[in-house]
């Protein structure tokens, strides 16, 4: 689980979302995305992704609606999913 800060919060009617709780993909969040493509930081595979691992769950038109730097944030923490634990203790 990750939690994200976003720089420029999402409004959804008269809520502000500020933070987004990120849980590990399990295989049925990963169905129809191309690993390769979710390890490169492909945008189409982590915009199908993040609906399905986000908490409070984040909506297609919202996701568009991102700025490059929360999408760059949440790509960043999607991928390190997939890295050995050692890997990510050494980056910190």
């Amino acid at each position: 689980m990750s939690i994200i800060t976003l720089k420029n919060p999402i409004s959804r009617g008269e809520t502000e979302i500020k933070e987004i709780e990120l849980t590990e993909p399990n295989a049925g969040a990963l169905r129809g995305v191309r690993l390769t493509d979710l390890l490169n930081g492909d945008v189409d595979s982590v915009v199908k992704v993040l609906p399905r691992i986000s908490k409070p769950a984040i909506q297609l038109h919202e996701i568009q609606k991102l700025s490059a730097v929360d999408l760059g944030q949440i790509t960043g923490e999607v991928m390190s999913f997939f890295m050995p634990s050692e890997v990510t203790m050494n980056q910190e």
